[in-house]
């Protein structure tokens, strides 16, 4: 891979050291694929790329998403990228997720406490924090229009076959990690899912040309 920013922290470039494209099968190359396309279709016109992760809870996979994605344009110098995410309906981005990004070294602050807290996540000296806490994806927080729609789990692919606004709906589902919770597995399979979604975003922006 080639380092094009290296304002990233040190932890997140080692982890990017790991991914390993080939891992990735031709079939999934092929759903990973139109999201490549919306993107490089936004970069050759010069456009803003507005990426909204959904899922059910905004929880788990959407925020892994979310906050993977903008570091992968950041690793890959893609400008103008800013990455959303929400559910079809707000719970609490579950402690796991801070846990398992923090461990990847990833700077996670708590804004608020509370039901539903928020989070500052930083990955990098000079980018801009993402803001994470569990909205819908219609949420004020959220772009209204222009953006790609990236369904990260199969209930939210069902329950949502339109995305008012969406100018893309793209399906990318992974496996919930939640199946392990309050299980011996459960930190070993957050991180498994975490890197899964990583290497997948990555290999998605390492598609694109400026």
């Amino acid at each position: 891979m080639t380092q094009t920013k290296n304002t990233l922290f040190a932890p997140i470039k080692s982890a990017i050291d790991t991914f390993n494209f080939e891992s990735i099968s031709a079939e999934r190359k092929i759903i990973l694929q139109p999201l490549i396309d919306f993107i490089q279709s936004k970069v050759t016109a010069n456009e803003d790329i507005l990426l909204n992760f959904i899922c059910t809870h905004n929880s788990r996979r959407s925020h892994l998403s979310q906050i993977w994605a903008q570091t992968a344009a950041a690793y890959y110098n893609i400008k103008n990228v800013f990455s959303y995410s929400g559910g079809t309906e707000a719970t609490a981005l579950f402690p796991m997720v801070a846990q398992t990004l923090h461990q990847t070294g990833f700077q996670i602050k708590t804004l608020s406490e509370g039901n539903n807290p928020v989070y500052s996540v930083k990955y990098s000296e000079n980018d801009h924090p993402l803001i994470c806490f569990s909205k819908t994806y219609d949420d004020a927080f959220n772009p209204k229009s222009e953006f790609a729609a990236i369904l990260t789990c199969s209930s939210a692919d069902n329950g949502c076959p339109f995305i008012a606004g969406a100018e893309k709906r793209i399906p990318i589902t992974y496996e919930d990690p939640k199946a392990f919770d309050n299980t011996p597995q459960q930190a070993e399979k957050y991180q498994e899912r975490s890197i899964q979604i990583a290497t997948e975003l990555f290999y998605v922006f390492s598609q694109i040309k400026n």
